[in-house]
């Protein structure tokens, strides 16, 4: 059996934590900041976790 290739685009978008967990980046970071309140763009600065329903998906996408 060959090995199973990385899906690169996947990789650039989410990295593994230590306990196994995926972080992903926020939605909603491109662009018309001035009409997002400081908490909402606040929170957004922070890291987010794909969701248990996702994660079969990525984890297809990133074998290691």
């Amino acid at each position: 059996m060959p090995k199973i290739k990385t899906h690169k685009g996947a990789a650039k978008r989410f990295k593994r934590t230590a306990s196994g967990k995926l972080k992903r980046n926020k939605a909603y970071t491109g662009h018309f900041f001035i009409r997002k309140g400081a908490t909402q763009k606040r929170n957004l600065r922070k890291a987010g976790y794909v969701s248990d329903a996702d994660k079969k998906r990525i984890d297809r996408l990133m074998p290691s």
